[in-house]
């Protein structure tokens, strides 16, 4: 403005830095919610553990500006095992030992975020002593603070995410907030997929032993039972070498009489020195015997060690071969790597070994052979039921269910006349009824409240999953149609296929009428049971719609006859 013979201006100056860092905060926070969502979308798409566990080391770091991160898994016998890191050339992981027992190398931050189940962080590594033992080999990697968060599934701690920055003082509150978000985010998926995977491999490993409990049964060959049971043994336990030793019950001398992966110069040896020393004790204590690094025990100890050593085998297993009491073998298998313990792996090789047992012992002998196998369907049998059971549990359905539905099919279908090996595979079948619910994520099968459209999509999956699962089994092959097809309906509006009537296998339809008469007539966390009589109407009203009315018809007639207690 003009005020006389000059111009005068009047100016308002604001200060705007305080709005520009809240902008930023607001910035970074969203920044790092998109990381999270984005994580949770690439973590639903696979069920590999390994793949989940590179894919969150690697996030940490690309997205959440970590320097290094590794998962932690926890080993029975007090160890924690490197199941990935990032970045892969920064081998800090693989230089550390670390351990959540009571020893020294578990009163780290990593030993007492397992055992406390609580994150702990270490804001100066060359200053806190909780730190000590690993500050040198960090100071080498150039790490300065760190922060672990314990991995945990339905209360129990199976894992770290073990995390690092070369700045001191990396790990605030406000980092932590993103962080504590996705470490539970990455324990589901860890969990799931280490189920699923659990699953294939018990699979798996009773397909292998009905193959073996087969070439028992059909081969009078001796040499191709010792074939099929080397060949199931190596690739189920991820063997590098395994022999098949014979002791002659006169002389007690002992003939590798089969073997897989030895190397020209093993391979060519037929007889163990009569003064071989460890072989004699799984012989004479008629137990397994574990020598898990062979560079740690003499040559004197161990007659053939160096002869191993030289063909690159580290790990020895020697396990009796005992059938009926009476001592038939030694199975012997070999590694080139140290070997985690696993009690699982080590139960495997038992119940191989004691199947290897059976056929040398049984050879021949068709009629003892045919009884060994129906013990052996009977153990897959209770196999199959507890899958039924865990199932039950992880998806908390009413106490008994997998039970009473199973039961109740098999009623029905001997009402209807179906033939007993149809029963059979019926049975097996019910008991696997929601094994496909193994590949659907937590958050949606164990959801409260209603489900959206999105998630009811994800959850009819479920089905094909069983399938997937279950139909290159062939032991099992039949036992899919309930799985696969009890969600399908008469009236074609069921799923996954939308078949209607007789496309459906009838195992299927019993299914359908018997799995929705317990969940009417059972107490659910979102409402109380129905009585008898709204149950049976319910029923009776969807015969030609959801059910099949011949079904509906013997399912009634059990009903009378007083079969079922509800």
């Amino acid at each position: 403005m003009r005020v006389g013979d000059e111009f005068q201006a009047v100016a308002t100056i604001r200060d705007i830095s305080e709005r520009k860092v809240r902008e930023q905060r607001i910035e970074h926070q969203a920044c790092m919610f998109r990381n999270l969502y984005r994580m949770a979308g690439k973590l639903g798409k696979t069920l590999e553990v390994s793949t989940i566990a590179r894919d969150v080391v690697r996030s940490c770091v690309e997205d959440f500006g970590v320097t290094l991160a590794w998962i932690g898994h926890v080993e029975r016998n007090g160890s924690v095992r490197n199941l990935a890191h990032f970045p892969e050339e920064m081998s800090y992981p693989d230089e550390i030992a670390v351990r959540w027992d009571e020893t020294d190398q578990g009163k780290g931050p990593t030993g007492r975020a397992i055992r406390e189940g609580a994150p702990v962080v270490c804001q100066d590594l060359l200053s806190d002593p909780m730190f000590q033992p690993w500050k040198d080999t960090a100071m080498e990697f150039g790490l300065r603070s760190s922060a672990v968060l314990p991995l945990t599934s339905r209360g129990h701690v199976f894992g770290s995410l073990n995390l690092y920055s070369d700045k001191p003082g990396y790990f605030t509150p406000g980092r932590l907030e993103y962080l504590l978000n996705l470490a539970p985010l990455a324990a589901t998926s860890l969990e799931n997929a280490r189920l699923l995977e659990e699953s294939n491999r018990r699979i798996e490993r009773i397909t292998a032993l009905r193959n073996i409990d087969m070439a028992i049964t059909g081969a009078l060959d001796m040499r191709v039972v010792y074939r099929v049971a080397l060949d199931e043994i190596v690739s189920q336990l991820k063997l590098d070498a395994a022999s098949i030793v014979s002791v002659h019950p006169d002389s007690g001398r002992m003939e590798i009489v089969a073997s897989r992966g030895l190397g020209k110069k093993l391979a060519g040896v037929r007889y163990l020195p009569i003064e071989e020393p460890t072989a004699r004790r799984v012989v004479s204590e008629l137990k397994t015997i574990h020598i898990p690094d062979l560079t740690k025990v003499s040559s004197e100890a161990f007659l053939r060690r160096d002869l191993l050593l030289k063909e690159g085998f580290i790990c020895y297993n020697g396990v009796p071969l005992v059938a009926k009491g009476t001592l038939v073998g030694v199975l012997e298998v070999f590694q080139k790597h140290v070997r985690q313990d696993e009690e699982e792996w080590d139960d495997f090789l038992e119940t191989l070994a004691g199947q290897v047992a059976i056929a040398i012992e049984n050879a021949g002998l068709v009629n003892k052979l045919r009884r060994e196998r129906l013990d052996l369907l009977r153990a897959y049998d209770e196999t199959i039921e507890g899958w039924g059971t865990v199932l039950s549990l992880k998806e908390e359905e009413t106490a008994g269910h997998s039970r009473r539905v199973t039961e109740l099919a098999v009623a029905v279908a001997t009402q209807m006349g179906m033939a007993e090996e149809e029963v059979i595979h019926l049975r097996r079948g019910a008991l696997l009824h929601d094994i496909g619910k193994i590949g659907i994520p937590d958050s949606i099968l164990l959801k409260p409240g209603k489900l959206s459209k999105d998630e009811w999509d994800v959850m009819k999956r479920h089905p094909v999953y069983a399938f997937e699962l279950l139909s290159p089994i062939s032991y099992l092959s039949k036992a899919v149609e309930v799985p696969y097809c009890h969600h399908e309906k008469w009236d074609g509006t069921g799923y996954p296929r939308g078949l209607k009537r007789k496309q459906i296998p009838l195992s299927a339809r019993i299914f359908a009428v018997v799995d929705v008469w317990d969940a009417l007539t059972s107490d659910r966390p979102y409402r109380k049971a129905w009585s008898r009589q709204e149950a049976i109407e319910y029923v009776r009203e969807q015969a030609g719609i959801h059910f099949d009315p011949d079904v509906v018809d013997a399912f009634f007639d059990v009903l009378d006859g007083g079969q079922i207690d509800r």
